[in-house]
């Protein structure tokens, strides 16, 4: 049995120039994408926002991989199991099971029924901008609250990585990172972001099993003595590899870990750039494929999150972690520090600055899907669809073929009023309002310019979330979409009598007790660890809201249908059922 101490591990200054590079290369390499990508790119919103539709399964599902495992999936799971071993695991457990929802239930019917935004897959049959208006704020909203977490973690890891803590190096990661993430977007649309992501996935599953491989080389296989070093590292003992240790404190504690739990399950089948992947292949059938191929490189990536977590607490010692970052982040690049050597090794040295910027390049792939998520859902939903009528589609595609046949069923009458098919962006001449209706083009147009007005939102909150905890912000991001975007999904593809009205209080009524309870909740005043820890507001005893919210926006959506003064259209729903079940007419 192994008694060797751990080394010591703090970071040596040799490893930085050699992280400056990598972190250059990853930047020149995804501006080289995107500028390769925009030169392919056409001008019409199919390939704006689903990057002309002709990925193949296997390319999108690395792509869907790389949108979902953020820095928070690479660095944040391993430190918390090396932190806190069994609870860890559970923590990564809503992760993966999370795919399986979106397998059963959305993945083929979204892909069938919409076009580019959740908002597409609801106005099939609830033809109203308020709708529109109401999922498309939603989707800015999770976007966001995800957009600055990521941000602010791109902030505090780089300047970690590179051995500085100072506030300036932050505040110039942010905006360096702001900056690309626009640039990628309006330049290089989703078709770039895709292939980011593609690379970025890659990149990460590679260093994964490189460093998984090298620890099961350093333990000769023997998976149980890696973990009675990890629990006699953890300065737990045996308690590190049972439950309890971070969760298990108090029934509250186990409550708040409920429901987390339930907001990462659930939420991941609501957020707007995971939905917004399904329109980058051609057909439902190659939507489930991608889905399946996430499942896969997912659930392979987690399993060697385990074992990286579980070697940073042999290798290195749980208490060395934490004090190197409180909450576990550095626990990867450690590692690696010492399967590549040891500190002022040239493996050591090399192996760190290969994991740094491989977590570098994870930033960037996912602050551009948000970015481009966000954008859609202004641009498309927002403006083109609530404020000013759904934009005309260009002549000859397989969508305006399904299109022009399926107006042949609509009611003259409604036609004049302007109630052409929302959900596939084509509209009347005129909209309600007797107001020229959007162009592709202009839709296109505005997209990139809120590209970059939220990217500009998303650099001021960052900076002046600079010195708060960001992690309620991802959990918060997991909460709003399973209270509001959920609901609203379901009962649209699942439930005959859902009405307008349920569709905006569902929205509502997910979304707005899920920021209530978050603003008067631990996470915000009464602990030391608050954003705000020299005052006391809070009320509700959980960090994470899902629990109360979800239930909310389900019941809401209920209420709003049962008083709804005007039914729901039959017609409507049968032409959303066959087209979500048979792809018939679908873009």
């Amino acid at each position: 049995m192994r008694t060797a101490t751990p080394p010591p591990v703090a970071p040596a200054g040799d490893h930085h120039d050699l992280a400056v590079v990598l972190f250059a290369v990853i930047v020149l390499v995804t501006l080289g994408i995107t500028f390769w990508a925009g030169r392919r790119r056409g001008g019409g919103a199919d390939d704006f926002y689903a990057g002309g539709r002709d990925f193949t399964p296997l390319q999108n599902g690395f792509a869907l991989s790389g949108d979902y495992l953020s820095a928070a999936s690479f660095l944040g799971v391993a430190g918390l199991i090396a932190l806190f071993g069994y609870d860890g695991v559970l923590y990564s457990i809503g992760f993966l099971v999370a795919w399986l929802v979106v397998l059963m239930l959305v993945a083929e019917l979204v892909r069938n029924a919409g076009r580019y935004t959740l908002a597409d897959v609801l106005a099939l049959r609830l033809r109203r901008r308020k709708v529109r208006a109401a999922a498309g704020g939603a989707s800015v909203v999770v976007t966001l609250f995800y957009l600055v977490a990521q941000m602010v973690g791109a902030g505090s890891l780089v300047a970690l990585l590179l051995g500085t803590n100072s506030a300036e190096a932050r505040t110039w990661t942010i905006v360096a990172v702001g900056g690309l993430m626009i640039v990628y977007v309006t330049v290089g649309g989703m078709r770039a972001t895709t292939w980011i992501q593609i690379v970025k996935a890659f990149l990460l599953v590679a260093g994964s099993v490189l460093l998984t491989v090298l620890l099961l080389v350093r333990f000769h296989g023997d998976v149980a003595e890696l973990m009675r070093q990890a629990a006699q590292h953890s300065g737990a003992g045996q308690r590190y590899l049972e439950p309890g240790l971070k969760y298990g404190k108090s029934f509250t504690s186990r409550l708040d870990f409920f429901s987390l739990g339930l907001a990462l399950v659930l939420g991941t089948a609501g957020l707007p750039h995971i939905l917004s992947r399904f329109y980058t292949v051609p057909t439902a059938r190659a939507a489930r494929r991608s889905t399946m191929w996430a499942i896969g490189l997912v659930g392979g990536f987690y399993l060697m999150a385990i074992a990286l977590g579980l070697g940073a607490t042999a290798l290195v010692g749980s208490a060395e972690v934490r004090h190197a970052n409180a909450a576990g982040n550095t626990a990867v690049p450690l590692l690696a520090l010492v399967l590549g050597g040891g500190n002022g090794s040239t493996g050591g040295v090399v192996l760190f600055a290969v994991i740094s910027a491989i977590a570098f390049a994870t930033i960037l792939a996912v602050v551009a899907g948000l970015t481009l998520a966000s954008s859609a859902a202004f641009a498309h939903d927002i403006w083109a669809g609530a404020w000013r009528g759904r934009p005309r589609r260009r002549r000859g595609g397989r969508g305006e073929r399904g299109a022009r046949g399926r107006r042949a069923l609509v009611p003259a009458s409604r036609r004049a009023r302007g109630g052409a098919d929302d959900a596939t962006g084509t509209a009347a001449e005129r909209t309600e309002d007797g107001a020229p209706a959007t162009t592709e083009r202009q839709e296109v147009l505005v997209a990139r310019i809120a590209a970059v007005g939220i990217g500009a939102v998303a650099i001021v909150l960052s900076l002046f979330a600079q010195q708060l905890n960001v992690a309620f912000l991802v959990g918060l991001a997991f909460a709003v979409a399973a209270s509001a975007n959920l609901p609203v999904l379901l009962y649209s593809l699942f439930w005959r009598r859902f009405t307008p009205r349920g569709a905006v209080w569902s929205v509502y009524g997910g979304l707005i007790p899920a920021v209530v309870l978050v603003a008067f909740s631990p996470v915000v005043s009464g602990t030391k660890v608050a954003l705000f820890p020299g005052v006391d507001f809070h009320w509700f005893p959980l960090e994470n809201p899902g629990l109360v919210s979800i239930p909310l926006g389900f019941l809401a959506g209920w209420i709003g249908t049962l008083t709804s003064p005007e039914p729901a259209d039959p017609d409507r729903y049968a032409e959303l059922e066959v087209r979500a079940l048979t792809g018939a007419g679908a873009a």
